[in-house]
């Protein structure tokens, strides 16, 4: 699949180094993924919440991070839609962002 933009992960664990590995192997793994559907996400990723229209959280570092992506699985695409805190998370509507 391919992810954009991984200069937001970047930005990211610029700001909050102990993210940066978790960032760079979540990537790794999306990219090398071929994900045709929400439960193929799952299966992967047991503690990923799927969200409608096409979003997804994934917990990063044991839940200390969260980050939303939403999905097009026609193209094979994931666009990085929020990466944060849990603090900025929670102020977020990831339905929305």
């Amino acid at each position: 699949m391919r992810v954009i933009a991984k200069r937001t992960l970047r930005e990211f664990w610029q700001r909050f180094h102990d993210a940066e590995e978790a960032l760079k192997a979540w990537h790794a793994e999306a990219e090398a993924a071929a994900w045709q559907n929400p439960a193929e996400i799952k299966a992967q990723y047991g503690n990923a919440s799927i969200i409608k229209d096409s979003r997804v959280v994934f917990n990063i570092c044991g839940n200390k991070y969260r980050l939303v992506v939403k999905i097009n699985y026609g193209h094979a695409v994931i666009l990085i839609r929020f990466i944060g805190t849990h603090k900025e998370y929670d102020a977020i509507d990831v339905e929305v962002v």
